[in-house]
């Protein structure tokens, strides 16, 4: 059939999100539907069922098509890392890292890359669904683009332009996007979508309409705000702060917000849990005393993170909150952390440099070139599991002599303190399995509901789809989608 892309007028203006309801909308209708992006940038990632990586909002994109996510869903993936530099993912594997300095000039012969990806997916659906990135009104960064006009001009694909109405000014926004393209790249607009609308549609008919006259492109119709998006696994860190409403007495789970953060959909899954509230600790506030489990998240930067955990003064709250018999969960990277040294001997994450951990398991850890990408399950806390590792570096001590997970493959994951307190592994993805989680929290004294995740996931992905269904034209961005070369 073909294809269509949805760029924004900025970034978080809701792309994501849309492209996962557009992708469970038309596959609802029984088609053959995959996601696109061209290039993301985001250190929250996923494994792919080839052995790669790409970025959580494609995996997620991937489930909205009852599909296995593939590398190829997203073939440039850019990480952020504590020395300016980002790690170059292509087709899922590391191929380097980018500076500031020779990322403008690097990405455009990554364009072959993409369009091999996007030839491939597009060969074996009837539909593909792409997601840009930032905006194409960054004309600054026109030049060399694969993730938005460049890519879409390339490959012929058709674009939706989305406005987020709740930020404000969005005639201004769609408009303003056609006054500073170039005139080729506006021919590449087919119309626009509001998005993020709170309230009666009606009222913004006038707006509408006039958007309509100045930007010279169709609407496709005023998506309202959508509560459900909250359900679904969190990307950008732009949510990190909103955490839990307080109820009762529900047990305090804390996670400080690290500079290079990684992999925080993890935590999602307590959203389902009345029993407990979950609270990301910004910058500059302290990690609250009566926290019942601290948990230390994925960083894509351990020691760059280490060394801000210690500049925010967490690391003397997390001791003290050992002493006073908390427990302490590491994920990942937070899992190195908890150890006694981590190591970088090749300067892979900025100059080499071995750094003193919290000193609460008695590991080490050295990270190394190769990257472990794999799906898993498991068992641990007497709850069977699954999840995906996504690291680099090799963790061994007599701590780890006691695992903290036993996977199916037959490999140790993991830690555990002599104490039984202070707990670490390399699994992301832990907390969405039910019995896992009701494990971790009864040792909390709490009780889980035993909700789904997936479940609740995929009930989200079919609340989108419904409201997408009722308020946008989307038989008419099917017709457009077969304009695509």
């Amino acid at each position: 059939m073909g294809a269509l892309m949805l760029q924004g007028t900025g970034s978080d203006v809701g792309k994501s999100v849309l492209v996962a309801g557009l992708c469970r909308a038309l596959s609802n209708r029984g088609l053959r539907v995959l996601p696109f992006k061209p290039q993301n940038m985001s250190n929250n990632a996923a494994v792919t069922v080839d052995g790669g990586e790409i970025g959580r909002a494609q995996a997620l994109q991937a489930l909205a098509c009852r599909v296995d996510p593939h590398s190829d869903m997203n073939p440039v993936l850019l990480k952020p890392q504590a020395d300016h530099t980002s790690q170059l993912i292509v087709h899922g594997q590391v191929r380097g890292t980018l500076g500031t300095g020779n990322f403008r000039r690097a990405r455009a012969p990554l364009l072959p890359d993409v369009l091999a990806s996007y030839r491939r997916l597009r060969a074996a659906c009837d539909i593909v669904v792409v997601e840009g990135a930032g905006s194409p009104a960054e004309i600054n960064l026109r030049a060399g683009d694969i993730a938005n006009m460049g890519f879409a001009r390339a490959a012929g694909v058709p674009v939706v332009l989305v406005g987020d109405i709740d930020r404000g000014g969005v005639i201004a926004a769609v408009v303003g996007t056609r006054t500073v393209i170039d005139p080729q790249d506006a021919a590449m607009i087919r119309g626009f979508i509001i998005n993020k609308f709170r309230g009666d549609p009606a009222l913004f008919s006038d707006g509408y309409a006039q958007t309509e006259s100045l930007s010279g492109w169709r609407g496709f119709g005023i998506v309202p705000w959508l509560p459900a998006a909250a359900r679904l696994p969190s990307e950008d860190a732009v949510i990190l702060e909103r955490g839990q409403p307080i109820s009762g007495h529900a047990r305090l789970i804390a996670c400080p917000i690290l500079p290079h953060i990684s992999n925080f959909d993890d935590l999602d899954p307590l959203k389902l849990e009345p029993a407990v509230r979950l609270l990301m600790v910004p910058p500059g506030q302290a990690i609250p005393a009566d926290a019942a489990l601290i948990i230390l998240p994925g960083s894509k930067a351990t020691i760059g993170d280490l060394h801000a955990l210690r500049r925010e003064g967490w690391d003397i709250d997390i001791l003290a909150h050992h002493r006073r018999g908390g427990a302490i969960l590491g994920l990942c990277g937070g899992y190195q952390m908890l150890g006694r040294t981590v190591g970088d001997p090749l300067g892979l994450e900025g100059p080499p440099a071995s750094v003193a951990g919290l000193g609460l398991l008695n590991i080490e850890t050295r990270l190394s070139p190769a990257k472990t990408l794999k799906r898993v399950a498991g068992t641990a806390l007497g709850a069977d599991f699954t999840g995906y590792e996504m690291h680099m570096g090799e963790t061994s001590g007599t701590d780890a002599e006691c695992p903290f997970a036993s996977l199916a493959d037959g490999r140790p994951d993991g830690a555990v303190s002599p104490c039984g307190r202070v707990m670490g592994s390399y699994v992301h993805g832990l907390l969405a399995s039910a019995g896992m989680r009701r494990a971790l929290l009864e040792r909390l004294g709490a009780t889980s509901s035993g909700a789904d995740y997936d479940v609740s996931v995929d009930h989200a992905l079919d609340a989108i789809a419904a409201e997408l269904e009722d308020h946008l034209d989307i038989d008419a961005l099917m017709a457009m989608a077969q304009d695509a070369s």
